[in-house]
């Protein structure tokens, strides 16, 4: 669908209203929300608005209240990627960091967390930038920043709650990352995320924003990198021959391997695409013995990475090849959210 120029300015103006924002300004950004029901589902659409020298730009996330609470076994978990999960969340106390892109499912993964932790003797205070799913038993805080509430003016409170978990929607400033630190530095369990490209790379974010390598040694216990990939329809699905570079890149040579691959060949039920429903694809770094004094001397990412693969932590690359190996989604789809670079 293309509409026409000059109904530009009107529609750009409807959804704006829509989103309580303000329709006579446009000369800067403007973030706002719709909400709506549609087939008996809830749905959230965050609205941003950006001027542009063609005019105003607007771009409109879906956020379905219901996909934030798939469970557990949905996740696209495979079992050693899970035990690790279950042993992070299930940990006392310390910093759990859930890190990818915008859209990458961070959001659900801390939800299911929550869900798994969730009883009447822990009280668990979360602050979100929007609370996406309304979870009973749960403290839950959206930040107002014209009304002064911010992610670290509502994380100071919680410490006078008497918590036992903290959940932060996203650290964005060295204030909150500070108070978060401390925060699993005083026995609370800390789940947070946020924007790096793996997991090894949160640890250099945080440092880059100001906190000091022997905190962050201290507080923090695990990692989680990852993405969202397409599955391939279960009822269009059939083997294939995919391109020869795109094996090569992960290793592989079609001549040597008997390896079968699969893609959707695209129906009805998938619209065409060859896909229907998503799937989770993670990288899990445990800080340990190992881990630890790499990050008290601030060593490279690199070095980092390296002693978490020895520890026994599967890449999001290797992932991602176990996924398409076991007929979840194509290679192409994988080289679509995964750099796979020369270590493979």
């Amino acid at each position: 669908m293309s509409p026409p120029k000059h109904i530009q300015a009107p529609m750009v103006s409807r959804i704006k209203i829509m989103a309580s924002l303000d329709i006579a300004e446009r000369r800067i950004p403007q973030d706002g929300k719709i909400h709506l029901k549609h087939d008996n589902k809830e749905y959230d659409l965050r609205v941003s608005s950006l001027p542009t020298s063609h005019g105003e730009k607007i771009v409109m996330r879906i956020l379905d209240k219901s996909s934030v609470m798939i469970g557990l076994d949905k996740l696209g978990l495979m079992p050693d990627t899970r035990a690790v999960f279950e042993d992070l969340v299930f940990k006392p106390y310390g910093m759990i960091l859930v890190t990818g892109p915008t859209g990458s499912g961070k959001s659900t993964t801390l939800y299911t967390a929550l869900n798994m932790l969730n009883s009447p003797e822990v009280n668990i205070c979360t602050v979100e930038d929007p609370v996406e799913y309304q979870l009973p038993g749960i403290n839950q805080v959206q930040i107002n920043p014209k009304a002064g509430l911010h992610f670290s003016t509502a994380l100071r409170s919680f410490l006078r709650q008497d918590p036992d978990i903290i959940m932060v929607g996203e650290i964005r400033d060295q204030e909150t990352a500070q108070i978060a630190i401390e925060s699993a530095l005083t026995g609370h369990l800390v789940l947070s995320t946020l924007h790096t490209n793996d997991a090894p790379g949160a640890i250099t974010r945080l440092i880059d924003m100001g906190i000091e390598p022997f905190l962050v040694a201290s507080a923090l216990v695990g990692v989680i990198a990852q993405r969202l990939v397409r599955r391939i329809c279960p009822n269009c699905r059939e083997s294939y021959t995919p391109p020869e570079e795109a094996v090569a890149k992960f290793g592989l040579n079609l001549a040597d391997t008997n390896i079968v691959f699969y893609h959707g060949r695209g129906c009805e039920h998938c619209k065409g695409t060859g896909y229907k429903g998503r799937s989770g694809i993670y990288e899990m770094m445990t800080i340990n013995e190992n881990v630890r004094p790499l990050i008290l001397r601030n060593a490279p990412t690199v070095e980092v990475k390296d002693a978490a693969i020895e520890n026994g932590m599967v890449t999001l690359q290797e992932d991602g090849l176990r996924k398409v190996l076991e007929g979840t989604t194509t290679i192409e789809e994988c080289l679509r959210v995964v750099y796979v670079g020369e270590e493979m």
